[in-house]
């Protein structure tokens, strides 16, 4: 089975050694990604904000890999604040909300003190 390696561009991803995403077979597996705007390498101080670019971020992957949101079957969310988590729902639903993915939410602090979310998902690429 053919292994792809898909990157983003991040600055991370050559310095922690890792892709953004990994395709092997029809399976689609997007690494934690945060809200930075990988174009200019910056990051809004907006949960909203960062949510809605973790998932075009993520959108972004998945399209180079073959796939979609709608392929979505998996999604981690983590917070360094799991109190704010209801916060990001609106946008959440507008991403998910006819996917409906398996979902957690974890709290946990992250590598950054300015990123407020990572979000990970695992896409099954649909056959036509």
């Amino acid at each position: 089975m053919k292994r792809t390696l898909i990157s983003s561009g991040s600055t991370f991803e050559a310095e922690v050694g890792y892709s953004r995403a990994v395709v092997q077979g029809d399976w689609i597996f997007v690494s934690g990604t945060t809200g930075f705007d990988y174009s200019n390498m910056t990051i809004s101080d907006s949960l909203l904000e960062q949510t809605e670019q973790c998932l075009k971020n993520i959108e972004a992957a998945l399209v180079k890999a073959g796939g979609s949101l709608r392929d979505v079957v998996r999604v981690t969310y983590v917070l360094p604040d799991g109190s704010a988590f209801p916060e990001c729902w609106p946008v959440l639903r507008k991403y998910f909300g006819e996917v409906r993915p398996a979902a957690m939410m974890i709290s946990a602090g992250l590598s950054d003190p300015r990123m407020q979310i990572e979000i990970e998902v695992t896409a099954l690429k649909q056959r036509a």
